[in-house]
C-alpha cells in the first residue's frame, strides 16, 4: 500500500483535531484536552524554538560566509528589506480595501452600534487629550438618554480583563522609550542572554557581524571556522526532519487544544458581538487568502519565471501548514527553510539569510489583520475613518511590523499602537479576543508565504545579475 505523504498526514490530523475539539466542547472533555492533549502541542512548539535559535544563527553565518564578497551582501540585504517593506504595505492596502468595500462593523444592529458609539464618546470625555474623529455627539441627544444610562451602569460594573491589561502594558512600554531605542535593541550586550531569551534581532545582528567578519578573514583562518559552522548547520536541519516525520500527531493535539481553549465552556459565548466578529473574521480571512494565494503567486508568476504558481504553491504546502497549527513564523522557521530550499530552489546563501529576517521582520499577514480589525471596530462604533487616518494606519501598521515578536499573538500588543496612533480606545482589542487565536493562525499562514515569495524573488533577481 502508498504511504500517504506528510502533507496529508498533516491535513488529516488538522481536522481530525477540530473534530475531536468539537465533541470536546460538547461532551465536557475541556480539562481532559488541556491535561493530556495540550501538553503535546506545547511540546511540539518548543521543539520548534529549540531548533529555530540555533538554525538562525548558524544558518544565517553560513550563508554570509558563502557568498561571493560583501559588496553581494549588501545588496542582498538591501534588496531583501525593501521588498520586505514593499509586500508589507501591499498586504496592509490589501486589506484596507475589503475592509473599506465589504464593511463588517456595519452589519450590527443599530441598537449594538449605537451603544457601542456611546462607549466611545464616554471614553473621550474620560480623556479630553484624545480628539475626537468627527463631530456626532449622541451623548447630547436627550433621545438616548435611558440607552446612556444603561450604558454607564454597565462600564461602571466591567473591569478590563487581566489579558487585555498586559497587552495594554506592553504597548505602553513599548512607546515610553526613546526613538532611537528599537535601533539601541539591536545590539546585545551579551549574545548568550540573547541566544536564551530568543531576542531575535540581537541574534540576527551577531550572525551578520559574525559571517561579515568571517568572509573578510584570510582563507586558511576562515575555513576551518566555516566548515564548523557548515556542520553545526547541518546538523540542525538534520533534527528538524526528525522532528517533521513526527509532526501529524502533534499538529493534531496542537489544534485539539488551540480550539478548545479559545471556545471555552460554550460554542456560543460570544453572545451579542457574535454577528460582528463573524463578519470581521470572514473579511479577515478572504484579505489573507486573497495576500496567500493570489498576490504572491502573481509575484512569483511576475518575478520567478523558472517557478509556476502551481510548483510555488505545493513547494511551501508543508510550511503553510505548519504555521497554521503553531501560530508562530518563528517555530516554523525550520520547516520554511527546508521548504524553500529543497522544494523551491532557492540557494541556501539566499535562504539562510532572507528566511531568519523575513521571520523577524516581515509581518505582511499581521499587519494586514491589524488594519482590517482597526477599521472594523471603528464602524462598529460608527466613526469613519478618513484616508488621512487610514494612510496613518498604513504607515503605523508597517513600522510596528518590523521586530514583531514572532510568537502567537503578538499582533494583539501591535494592534493598541495601531488603535492609539489614530486616536482610538486601545481597550478595544477585548472585543476581538476570543477569535484572535483563530485569526492568528490564518495570518502566520500569510506572513510564512510572504517569506517564501520575497526569498524566490531575491534568488530569481541575483540570478539574472550572475
Amino acid at each position: 500500500m502508498k504511504k500517504v505523504a506528510l502533507h496529508w498526514q498533516v491535513i488529516i490530523a488538522l481536522f481530525l483535531g477540530i473534530v475531536f475539539a468539537f465533541f470536546a466542547v460538547n461532551l465536557g472533555w475541556q480539562d481532559f484536552t488541556k491535561a493530556y492533549v495540550s501538553p503535546f502541542g506545547n511540546i511540539f512548539i518548543n521543539l520548534l524554538k529549540l531548533i529555530a535559535v540555533p538554525l538562525v544563527l548558524f544558518s544565517i553565518i553560513t550563508g554570509i560566509g558563502s557568498l561571493k564578497n560583501i559588496k553581494q551582501l549588501g545588496r542582498v540585504g538591501l534588496k531583501t528589506l525593501l521588498i520586505y517593506v514593499a509586500t508589507t504595505m501591499s498586504a496592509i492596502m490589501i486589506g484596507l480595501f475589503f475592509v473599506n468595500t465589504i464593511k463588517p462593523g456595519t452589519f450590527s444592529s443599530d441598537d449594538s452600534r449605537i451603544e457601542k458609539r456611546i462607549e466611545y464618546e464616554l471614553w473621550l470625555e474620560e480623556n479630553p487629550q484624545v480628539l475626537a474623529l468627527d463631530d456626532t455627539h449622541i451623548l447630547h441627544d436627550s433621545k438616548y438618554s435611558k440607552k446612556i444610562a444603561s450604558v454607564k451602569e454597565r462600564i461602571s460594573s466591567n473591569d478590563i480583563s487581566a489579558v487585555v491589561r498586559d497587552k495594554i502594558d506592553k504597548a505602553k512600554q513599548s512607546q515610553s522609550r526613546g526613538p532611537l531605542a528599537p535601533l539601541v535593541d539591536i545590539v546585545p550586550k551579551n549574545v548568550i542572554v540573547a541566544l536564551a531569551e530568543m531576542e531575535m534581532l540581537q541574534i540576527i545582528f551577531f550572525a551578520i557581524f559574525f559571517g561579515v567578519v568571517l568572509v573578510n578573514l584570510p582563507d586558511a583562518q576562515a575555513k576551518p571556522v566555516r566548515n564548523l559552522m557548515e556542520g553545526l548547520n547541518a546538523l540542525f536541519v538534520a533534527m528538524v526532519n526528525v522532528i517533521i516525520k513526527t509532526m501529524p500527531f502533534f499538529v493534531f493535539a496542537l489544534m485539539a487544544g488551540s480550539l478548545v481553549e479559545a471556545a471555552g465552556e460554550n460554542l456560543d459565548k460570544l453572545g451579542e458581538q457574535l454577528l460582528f466578529l463573524g463578519h470581521y473574521s470572514w473579511v479577515v480571512v478572504l484579505a489573507l487568502f486573497v495576500v496567500a494565494f493570489v498576490f504572491y503567486p502573481l509575484l512569483i508568476r511576475i518575478f520567478v519565471k523558472k517557478l509556476s504558481i502551481k510548483e510555488f504553491l505545493k513547494g511551501i504546502s508543508k510550511a503553510q501548514l505548519t504555521a497554521f497549527s503553531t501560530s508562530s513564523s518563528m517555530a516554523t522557521l525550520p520547516v520554511t527553510m527546508e521548504c524553500v530550499h529543497d522544494n523551491l530552489k532557492v540557494p541556501k546563501p539566499i535562504s539562510s539569510f532572507v528566511l531568519p529576517i523575513g521571520a523577524t521582520v516581515n509581518m505582511d499577514g499581521t499587519s494586514l489583520y491589524q488594519a482590517v480589525a482597526v477599521v472594523a471596530m471603528a464602524q462598529f462604533h460608527m466613526i469613519d475613518l478618513d484616508v488621512t487616518q487610514q494612510i496613518m494606519i498604513v504607515l503605523t501598521a508597517t513600522l510596528a511590523s518590523i521586530g514583531a515578536a514572532a510568537v502567537p499573538s503578538a499582533g494583539l500588543v501591535l494592534m493598541i499602537v495601531v488603535l492609539e496612533s489614530v486616536g482610538l480606545n486601545p481597550v478595544w482589542i477585548a472585543i476581538i479576543l476570543p477569535v484572535d487565536r483563530i485569526l492568528d493562525m490564518c495570518r502566520t499562514v500569510v506572513n510564512v508565504t510572504g517569506d517564501a515569495t520575497v526569498s524566490a524573488i531575491v534568488s530569481a533577481s541575483e540570478e539574472q545579475k550572475a
